[in-house]
């Protein structure tokens, strides 16, 4: 257990744990291998959802093959290898989008660099394509699941690959050989007009990937399901030297958002890329979800989609049946790691 139970709110939290059973959860009978594609360092549900992964991990639950960095921020594939040394897990290799790295304040990496030690760097760092291919190529057939929570522009680098020395198929067949299922944050349902994964001032990546994803299932987790499971606060109980503790501080601080209402302490933020991990290991654990799977989903230039309605396809989206309270438990019982 991460966080000292030496408060009123964190030992109600702590007894609501217990209440649900998720501090007894079984282990799953097949592990999931996945890969996760992430913005990291700006919204702080990035870290949430790797702090998942890996108390998920070390309870057998699933297995992390690398981590891809959509971010060029100079500090987020080293914020990333920080966080991944704390689990426990430093050679977890690491690929980003190689575009040219800049540097933003506020963003939480480099606080987290500045106190956990880390060996990967923006420049060090194997390009993603390159790291996606080599990983699919020596993967067994339908193998591996493949989680976004961020914009899509490494997929659709992937997608737009040609054979090389790891393999003599292009991007689009190592997908539909390798890849399991895409669970992918993103998007509104049924519709929406903006939304940053679906943009991040790419115009048309969203698009161009949906559309060329034709064969492997994709499930869709919008941004109105995380929206309203509110998460974080808990962390104020933690060790000032936990990713977590920093992470979220720093992002409670100084996020343009939010900053307004920082008052010295973590404040509660959505959990929306928390909501993809759920899924993405615990599928058919829990009645969290209902899925919607009567169309496909459609994809504007500017960040906007809309759920078509007509014959079933590869796409389905999730809609939340829980009560999102009990789901901010849940979540935080995983990100603090009390699985057991």
């Amino acid at each position: 257990m991460y966080f000292k139970v030496d408060s009123t709110y964190t030992m109600k939290k702590y007894l609501s744990l217990i209440l649900i059973g998720i501090l007894s959860v079984p282990n799953v009978a097949a592990q999931s291998k996945i890969i996760f594609d992430t913005d990291f360092g700006g919204d702080a549900d990035d870290l949430g959802a790797l702090a998942m992964i890996h108390n998920l991990q070390s309870h057998g639950e699933t297995e992390l093959l690398a981590v891809m960095c959509w971010s060029t921020e100079e500090y987020a594939v080293s914020g990333i290898d920080a966080v991944n040394t704390f689990y426990g897990r430093p050679h977890i290799p690491i690929g980003v989008r190689k575009d040219g790295k800049f540097h933003e304040p506020w963003n939480h990496s480099k606080p987290i660099t500045e106190v956990l030690p880390f060996n990967e760097s923006y420049d060090s760092a194997t390009e993603a394509v390159a790291l996606y291919r080599k990983l699919l190529s020596d993967a067994d057939e339908n193998s591996i699941t493949i989680i976004t929570v961020g914009p899509l522009a490494n997929i659709k680098n992937l997608l737009e690959s040609e054979p090389d020395s790891n393999s003599p198929l292009s991007g689009k067949e190592l997908i539909n050989q390798k890849v399991s299922e895409f669970v992918i944050m993103g998007g509104q349902y049924p519709e929406g007009e903006w939304e940053w994964n679906f943009n991040g001032n790419m115009e048309g990546v969203t698009r161009f990937v949906i559309e060329n994803l034709k064969e492997v299932p994709v499930t869709f987790l919008g941004y109105e399901v995380g929206l309203v499971i509110k998460t974080g606060e808990v962390f104020n109980e933690l060790e000032t030297s936990h990713p977590l503790y920093i992470g979220y501080k720093h992002f409670s601080e100084f996020a343009p958002w939010i900053k307004e209402n920082y008052k010295g302490r973590i404040l509660d933020n959505s959990s929306y890329d928390q909501t993809a991990i759920l899924y993405a290991v615990r599928n058919g654990l829990g009645d969290y979800w209902d899925r919607v799977d009567n169309g496909f989903n459609k994809a504007d230039d500017e960040g906007g989609n809309i759920w078509v309605e007509g014959e079933k396809t590869n796409h389905s989206y999730l809609t939340l049946l829980k009560d999102p309270e009990e789901m901010a438990t849940i979540i935080e019982s995983l990100m603090l790691g009390n699985l057991e």
